[in-house]
């Protein structure tokens, strides 16, 4: 059984956009504060879920899905960290302060 390059590429893809996933969920569960889980949600979480589905629109392959999932791919890559930056923005406005280890 012969394995294309093709094939290759969109299990890499596929692999990294699942490694991304879980360090998002373990930041998400084990960091400390809204600050440091807002900086992982959008960092990680963003590049996961990116990493999915460049192998998806490789696995579609030339078709009208492929643009699709290109443009949410870039949606992705603009709101997410938009999203971060306004949660953490808003916890700011809140006087949340951020986690420090002397206290």
């Amino acid at each position: 059984m012969d394995v294309t390059p093709l094939e290759v590429a969109v299990v890499g893809f596929l692999l990294g956009g699942v490694f991304f996933t879980f360090v998002t969920a373990v930041g998400v569960i084990r960091l400390p504060d809204v600050y440091a889980r807002a900086h992982t949600a959008s960092q990680t979480d963003t590049l996961g879920a990116g990493l999915t589905l460049i192998a998806v629109a490789l696995v579609l392959g030339l078709e009208t899905t492929t643009v699709k999932t290109v443009l949410l791919v870039a949606f992705i890559f603009v709101t997410n960290p938009t999203a971060a930056h306004a949660i953490a923005r808003a916890a700011h406005e809140e006087d949340i302060e951020p986690w420090r280890e002397d206290r």
